[in-house]
């Protein structure tokens, strides 16, 4: 197993069943319409994407510095930070404007990692590695698409992430080690062929950052996209089921329901974020969303 050390010098169940209906109906929505946006819906988008939101703080050393709709998570140690996910090119001066704004400084994140390689989640990192000094660490399956600014096997967009060097490799297992803090690596295929999940613990509990789970367009069939997606969604989604979660977070806000959870926040309830059942259930979801598009494509 890889290590990579940095220092420095009931009712509630038919409740649960109806939530995963529904949160299941909204992915297959989302999902079967993404692909016909064109430029000027991107441009909206992007912008809707990267509005501003502040910073704050979700439990222990886990605070979100991302913006209003794309994540990015600041997970801090005396003896340095890491930084999940980089959001669009133009979110990095205001990932880089949160972590300032919370107290903490650029030069102290040494590690940078990233759910996945598409460009509404990598596309800061090139701008954050130079502002950071960090090194990029990576799954080596999505090393290839973030070296390129680009995957080869997803449908044309408009849009592809600057060029970025990957330091080093990401594998199941891994632990990123600083300080007294540690995260594993999970590898989650699926979305990407090198998709990653994050778990670790902070202020007593399990957190897991789930890597994406959703289809968002990829072709499915094989020949189209990449031939083992349908297979890797399966895998993923038994190995997320099975992992304990007290938190649940992921790279789109709308996905653990950030906002939600920020307003108990701000009203008082330091346990908002908190919710052992909450992966089950958006896993669940996902599973679901997945196999009504696969049908789809399947009989197109």
């Amino acid at each position: 197993m890889t290590r990579y050390g940095f220092s420095r010098h009931s009712p509630r169940r038919r409740r649960d069943s109806y939530m995963v209906k529904r949160i299941a109906l909204a992915l297959a929505a989302t999902v079967l319409t993404a692909p016909v946006a064109n430029a000027q819906d991107w441009d909206a988008i992007r912008a809707a994407w990267n509005k501003p939101t502040e910073p704050f703080r979700i439990i222990g050393n886990i605070y979100y510095v991302g913006t209003a709709k794309l994540s990015a998570f600041l997970i801090t140690d005396p003896s340095g930070h890491i930084l999940l996910d980089g959001a669009l090119a133009e979110s990095a001066p205001q990932i880089a404007a949160n972590i300032e704004k919370l107290g903490f400084h650029l030069r102290d994140v040494k590690v940078l990692m990233v759910n996945h390689a598409h460009w509404d989640h990598s596309g800061g990192l090139a701008q954050l590695k130079q502002l950071t000094g960090a090194r990029l660490l990576a799954s080596a399956a999505d090393k290839p698409g973030l070296e390129a600014g680009t995957l080869d096997y997803r449908p044309p967009t408009p849009r592809h992430a600057p060029k970025v060097t990957v330091d080093g490799i990401l594998e199941e297992g891994t632990e990123i080690r600083i300080g007294d803090t540690v995260l594993t690596a999970h590898m989650t295929p699926g979305h990407t062929k090198g998709c990653t999940s994050w778990s670790m613990r902070a202020g007593g509990y399990n957190v897991m950052f789930a890597g994406s789970m959703t289809v968002m367009g990829q072709p499915l069939r094989r020949g189209e996209g990449y031939d083992n997606a349908v297979g890797d969604f399966r895998a993923t989604f038994a190995k997320l089921r099975a992992m304990p979660a007290d938190i649940f977070l992921s790279f789109h806000g709308e996905v653990f329901d950030m906002e939600a959870k920020l307003a108990r926040l701000k009203a008082g309830d330091a346990n908002a974020f908190v919710d052992p059942g909450e992966i089950k259930r958006r896993v669940d979801a996902a599973e679901a969303a997945f196999e009504i598009d696969l049908a789809k494509q399947l009989s197109q």
